[in-house]
């Protein structure tokens, strides 16, 4: 019977290419073979145990070539425990055959009928030891498949002392099989599978985790070297550990739910928030109740402190509803506000390109909660303004879009209120490499809330977006003699190697680069006659010099470009006011007046007036800094983050009374409180607040749609790359059967011509995941030589990776050639894949290991499925400890994987972070704070010491600033503070007595200059005049 769900028919082609790669793996369906079947398959198989032991690396190899597969069980009564355990398995046999031409024979491998046998067990007592019993039926079963006496099987009991008064129960099937030269059968066992029933199990509780009223921790049975599924009361292995996650549903109330879409929120918001409000209310009044409560405290035996934490969830629930409810109140109060809502709306609708007709409730629930830090967004006592605001959801579940919304409120409420021009929002990943996604999702944003803004009347610059990336990725500045390896203005290919846009923000159409030596900017344009921008050049700014000059509205860029800020005096526009602006055309704004730019303009050779600033200089500080991956600031890189981020926000606060609000997102909140006050000495506070249940909260709900399947995998005799180049063959094999209805599968999968082109669309391209540089390029070589596939196109998405490139692949992906041979058909990917990369026809992943955090997992395997049903294959390094763990325990890894993350190591208190991180922060002030307002140039070691003379600065006075800036006012900051003060001094005496070569304050530094990036650890930049 045909199936006509699209939903249920992706589903079913999760579960036949999961099934694919299980028959490919043991050789289901194969009864012959002209090779040793132990060369052939890698999964259902055990090894001879002679061979484990003769083994000379151990217990690695066990669990790479394993001789015994069994369940761990916890008893429930006291002994004697008596249960059945029946063994299946299948065995290999080399025989002669004749060749049908010439008088000679060959030899050929063939399979054995499933052999299947069942044996009572009785265990008599709980001391902790170990017994064999023989599986003498299989003897009979193994002398009929081969004619020889040397295949065998044991089952083996071990009683293991455990934490409780009874000991758990090991129960293994092992080949004890006799490995002899020459013999004309395959001592292994194949297809093997083993079924215990008859006893009364217990629960285990998952080890490493703390009790938690939203989790369930009980375990029933653990697999050793295999799966296990619970049955009833019966257990069963299995070659491959399948875990099904459901798509979250954002609405599951009785009650209808709110008009959250775009026009109606543009239009009459008022009702529907309210509607919203008060669902949120209603259901926390129930589900938060203290009667609920103590109900599941009774039910579920939840100890004192399960039920402190509850408490700690009903609390910020409370405080999830206030602020839902002061948003209502403020837009209720502030007809500006209210507006710019509106706005937001009629942008997000344009924006979204009727790919989506709304919001998801808990996105407007993010928006109203943080409305009343742009209210009073000019007012630095706002006590609002102090939380950072982490955003927490599911990978896919909208969370740019939403921090977007939020941020085009902010920028249309600026212009409301005073301010005309100036960076509204400075938004910071922490990947050398911007995901080229993301930042076209930020440029249709910006580009719709511009075309709003014109329709609307609202005064003040265009609405634009800066992509700071800088050297490696865009260019820093682009110079009229330029040298080698540096963009030259001169160039005519040099404009297309630094496009960024993948289509116009406008209208979608394809963009065409160029420079306009007039105006000295590097352009995007739109290539259509018929987009709405015209010819003139897009809203966007790539050149390090032009977001200068220009001041974007929104700057999306890595993390590491907050460096510039220790030797970039034009960084100012960042946390405060420019010097001036030019009065050439679209010149922009001037910063500190230098050499090459005497009035400060950032056009080369520029010399015309300056010109006064068009509004309040207090009012161009950012309102807000938005930090993506939070959970990726940790060791080093955040230890030296933290404090550039105390610079910020004393220098914010120094030159214009304000303290910027901090939105991030994360992918968990494992030590979030924690790192929140290392990175910004400020709190963290969550949205939305955790429900009482893992899997259910007021914004969603998990339900039975399939999300993401994972399936564990643990290659037997076999390595890594092989395993994965066969299940790529197999994959790229069923999509082609597909394809061209081999062996009627369409007739099989019950699809018609349509859908099955439908699902090769969907199916058709495997990303292969590498944790580390060997992986990947394996990955890259294996299939040209290993894939027996033809046509079989790949392509390359890692941070080595040139833009340009990327760029196609991502359009290539996105819009897939009409014929499947010239489709891309695997991509290679690392972690720049885990981070902003969303493309709905990407829906299979192999991951080759564990990746060494949780969260990188949950982030790359998030990239698939986020549309539709998605499937992802884990290949566990079963050599490796922590691969082999994460394979015992991986149901409970994949449905509790926050958990499992790993504690973020993170301190700002470090004197070697304070070493490295000196110079720029005493620069900075130099630079941003001391130059503008004594109006001379600091940037010569001369010009310095004279300003000391003069009474500009002190020892004294910088350590102090310095102290105030990094907050070190506690009994534990004192050792800091003491190494702060001999850094300074330092200073002061190479100030007083420089060496000979000395020109620029950099030079005096001891041990080293001011970072030129984050991970900066060996050259330095001097700041020249």
């Amino acid at each position: 019977m045909r199936i006509r769900n699209m939903n249920d028919l992706q589903e079913t082609t999760v579960q036949w290419l999961t099934e694919r790669i299980l028959a490919g793996g043991r050789g289901d369906g194969i009864d012959r073979l002209e090779v040793k079947p132990s060369g052939r398959f890698w999964l259902g198989r055990l090894a001879p145990e002679m061979e484990v032991i003769n083994s000379p690396i151990g217990d690695r190899f066990e669990r790479m070539e394993p001789c015994a597969m069994g369940i761990r069980l916890k008893p429930a009564t006291e002994p004697p425990w008596e249960f059945n355990v029946e063994v299946r398995c299948r065995v290999w046999v080399r025989r002669r055959v004749w060749v049908r031409q010439g008088s000679g024979d060959d030899a050929e491998w063939t399979k054995s009928e499933l052999l299947a046998a069942r044996t009572s067990v009785s265990v008599v007592d709980a001391i902790p030891g170990a017994q064999e019993i023989p599986f003498a039926q299989f003897d009979t079963l193994f002398s009929n498949a081969t004619s020889v006496q040397d295949h065998s099987v044991t089952i083996r009991i071990e009683r293991q002392r455990s934490r409780g008064q009874l000991p758990d129960l090991v129960v293994s099937c092992v080949n004890t099989s006799n490995i002899r030269d020459r013999q004309p059968v395959d001592p292994c066992l194949y297809e093997v599978e083993m079924r215990l029933s008859r006893l009364e199990t217990s629960p285990f509780l998952l080890e490493g985790l703390p009790d938690s009223f939203r989790y369930d921790r009980q375990v029933p049975a653990y697999g050793i070297n295999c799966g296990v599924v619970q049955e009833s009361q019966d257990f069963r292995t299995t070659d491959l550990v399948v875990v099904d996650r459901g798509r979250p549903r954002y609405w599951h109330m009785e009650r209808p739910e709110p008009n959250l879409t775009f026009e109606t929120l543009a239009n009459d918001p008022m009702p529907h928030l309210e509607q919203l409000v008060e669902a949120h209310r209603d259901w926390g009044a129930e589900e938060w109740s203290a009667n609920r409560l103590a109900e599941r405290a009774s039910e579920e035996k939840w100890t004192s402190a399960m039920r402190e934490e509850a408490e700690e969830g009903a609390n910020a629930y409370r405080e999830e509803a206030r602020r839902l409810q002061a948003g209502l109140g403020s837009l209720r109060a502030d007809p500006t506000l209210l507006r710019c809502f509106q706005l937001t709306n009629r942008a997000m609708k344009r924006s979204s390109r009727g790919k989506y007709e709304g919001w998801r409730s808990f996105q407007i629930g993010f928006l109203l909660a943080n409305l009343e830090c742009l209210r009073d967004s000019a007012n630095s006592e706002d006590e609002t303004s102090d939380p950072v605001e982490i955003l927490w959801f599911a990978t896919g579940g909208g969370k740019t879009e939403t921090y977007l919304g939020l941020l085009v409120m902010a920028a249309f409420h600026d212009r409301l209120t005073g301010k005309t021009s100036g960076i509204t929002a400075w938004s910071r990943f922490p990947l050398r490499l911007l995901s080229l996604q993301q930042t076209q999702r930020f440029a249709n944003a910006v580009a719709a809330a511009e075309l709003v803004r014109k329709e609307e009347g609202i005064g003040g610059a265009t609405f634009s977006l800066g992509f700071f990336v800088g050297q490696g990725g865009t260019p820093n500045k682009i110079e009229r003699d330029s040298k080698p390896g540096f963009p030259d203005p001169d160039d005519p290919e040099m404009p297309a190697q630094n496009q960024i846009l993948m289509a116009c923000p406008f209208c979608d159409s394809g963009i065409e680069m160029g420079f306009d030596r007039r105006t000295w900017r590097l352009a995007h344009r739109c290539a259509s006659d018929e987009c709405v921008w015209g010819d003139k050049p897009l809203p966007f700014y790539v050149v390090d010099s032009e977001i200068f000059r220009f001041l974007p509205t929104i700057v999306v860029g890595t993390l590491d470009k907050v460096a510039l800020i220790g030797f970039q005096a034009a960084m100012r526009g960042f946390i405060g006011s420019p010097s001036g602006i030019c009065s050439g055309e679209m010149h922009g704004y001037t910063y500190a007046e230098r050499s090459k730019s005497p009035n400060g303009c950032q056009v080369p050779d520029c010399d015309r007036p300056r010109n006064p600033l068009p509004m309040d200089a207090k009012r161009y500080r950012p309102s807000i800094r938005l930090q993506d991956e939070l959970h990726l600031l940790r060791d080093s890189l955040g230890a030296i983050d933290a404090h550039y981020e105390s610079l910020l926000d004393y220098l914010i606060e120094k030159t214009s009374d304000f303290r910027p609000k901090i939105i991030a997102s994360s992918a968990t909140l494992t030590g979030y409180r924690q790192q929140c006050d290392v990175l910004y000495r400020r709190q963290g506070r969550v949205f939305p607040a955790l429900g009482p249940t893992a899997t259910e909260s007021f914004w969603t709900v998990e339900s039975d749609d399939l999300l993401r399947r994972y399936v564990a995998i643990a290659p037997r005799g076999a390595t890594l790359e092989f395993a994965a180049d066969r299940i790529v063959t197999i994959l790229q094999t069923a999509v082609r059967d597909l394809l061209t209805d081999q062996n009627g599968v369409r007739a099989a999968l019950g699809v018609d011509d349509e859908e099955a082109k439908m699902l090769v669309d969907l199916y058709g391209t495997d990303v292969v995941y590498g944790n580390t540089i060997r992986d990947l390029d394996a990955s890259v070589r294996s299939p040209e030589t290993q894939i027996p596939l033809e046509p079989l196109k790949t392509a390359t998405l890692t941070g080595h990776t040139p833009f340009p490139e990327v760029r196609d692949t991502l359009e290539r992906l996105e819009h897939p050639e009409e014929d499947f041979n010239e489709r891309l058909h695997v991509i290679a990917a690392s972690t720049m894949m885990s981070h902003g990369v969303d493309i709905d026809r990407l829906n299979v992943m192999l991951m080759l290991g564990v990746p060494l955090t949780t969260a990188e997992f949950i982030q790359a395997t998030a990239r698939i499925g986020r549309k539709h049903p998605g499937l992802v294959f884990v290949l566990h390094k079963m050599a490796l400890e922590r691969d082999a763990s994460v394979h015992r325990s991986f149901t409970s890894f994949v449905r509790q994987g926050d958990r499992f993350v790993e504690p973020i190591p993170i301190s700002r208190r470090s004197a070697n972070v304070l070493r490295r991180t000196f110079a720029g922060l005493e620069q900075s002030r130099q630079l941003q704070l001391l130059e503008p307002s004594c109006g001379a140039r600091l940037t010569t070691v001369a010009n310095l010491a004279r300003f000391v003379s003069d009474g500009g600065m002190s020892s004294a006075t910088e350590l102090d600033e310095l102290a105030e800036m990094l907050g070190l006012e506690g009994d534990l900051d004192e050792r800091l503070r003491s190494e702060l003060q001999v850094l300074v001094e330092t200073f002061f005496r190479q100030l007083d007595n420089p060496p000979s070569d000395a020109i620029f304050p950099s030079d005096l530094y001891i041990p080293s200059g001011p970072m030129r990036s984050l991970r900066d650890v060996e050259e330095q930049a001097p700041v020249r005049d």
